[in-house]
């Protein structure tokens, strides 16, 4: 369980990974789908991720040069992992409170 936590640790990751379970994808077209996600926080996500195995990046021979990331087979088995955590906060929309607040 703490392995699949550190892999989907930091803000945007877990929407990251919601597109592509939906295709493929471009910086630029990740840039354009969230466009409130900042260059530096989707570079380093995309490095985690590419480093945890989860996304393959392609640099395809062209210019400008252009790289395609892809969901590996390790990173669509993250796809019900995701669904079960949507399903769960579904269920609970408002955070219990603490007894230590």
């Amino acid at each position: 369980m703490e392995i699949t936590l550190a892999t989907l640790h930091g803000r945007w990751t877990t929407l990251l990974i919601r597109e592509f379970l939906r295709g493929d994808h471009t910086f630029t077209e990740l840039r354009h789908t969230l466009p409130a996600l900042s260059d530096k926080v989707l570079s380093d996500r995309l490095a985690h991720l590419t480093n945890a195995g989860v996304l393959e990046r392609r640099r395809l021979p062209s210019w400008p040069p252009r790289v395609h990331y892809t969901l590996t087979a390790h990173g669509r088995r993250l796809g019900p992992v995701l669904q079960a955590l949507w399903d769960w906060g579904a269920q609970h929309e408002s955070p219990p409170s603490s007894e230590f607040e």
